[in-house]
């Protein structure tokens, strides 16, 4: 008797070639990625749900969602959205700021967790985690938007720089400014 033949072989044992059709470029692959299910009119805890990962897919997410998570792991989902949203907003800003999420952590004396060059480590197995690469990928995508608008500078409520800044909104344990 004769074993069976894996669906890939045809009864000789001949590989198939996929047909035309059949076939989808890496590149349609790649732009399919877990955001390409998400539905912008989901509320937000739902998309987080959908997008939480313990891998963002990219240095620069790991950036973003490594500023996320340290800055408010603790915070409501808003909160991290809007922590998140200034990260993106100083990248996005034209040169007052460095253009990417990794060139706005390193910023001497910006970030205090950040030391030197390195990023501190990140345990990759923890709810709080994933929560940060699902709310990094939501603010990199633009898929949600944050109450805090443009805004460019936060503090934590306990402490109090003397900015001269406009106040732009208050999000649990943190104030935003523009």
């Amino acid at each position: 008797m004769r074993p069976s033949v894996p669906d890939l072989l045809d009864p000789d044992g001949q590989p198939q070639l996929a047909q035309p059709d059949e076939i989808t470029p890496d590149s349609a692959v790649e732009e399919q990625g877990d955001e390409a299910a998400i539905d912008p009119s989901m509320d937000l805890a739902s998309m987080v749900a959908e997008l939480r990962s313990p891998d963002p897919g990219s240095r620069e997410l790991e950036c973003l969602a490594t500023g996320i998570y340290f800055e408010s792991k603790g915070e409501p989902l808003k909160g991290q959205l809007a922590v998140g949203q200034v990260i993106a907003n100083r990248a996005d800003s034209g040169g007052r700021f460095p253009s990417t999420y990794c060139g706005v952590l390193f910023q001497r004396g910006q970030f205090s967790f950040v030391h030197g060059r390195s990023l501190p480590h990140v345990s990759h197995s923890k709810k709080q985690w994933h929560t940060a690469v699902a709310i990094a990928k939501i603010v990199d995508k633009g898929l949600k938007d944050s109450v805090v608008g443009d805004a460019l500078f936060f503090h934590a409520r306990y402490v109090s720089p003397g900015w001269r800044l406009k106040r732009v909104a208050s999000i649990g344990n943190h104030v935003f400014f523009r």
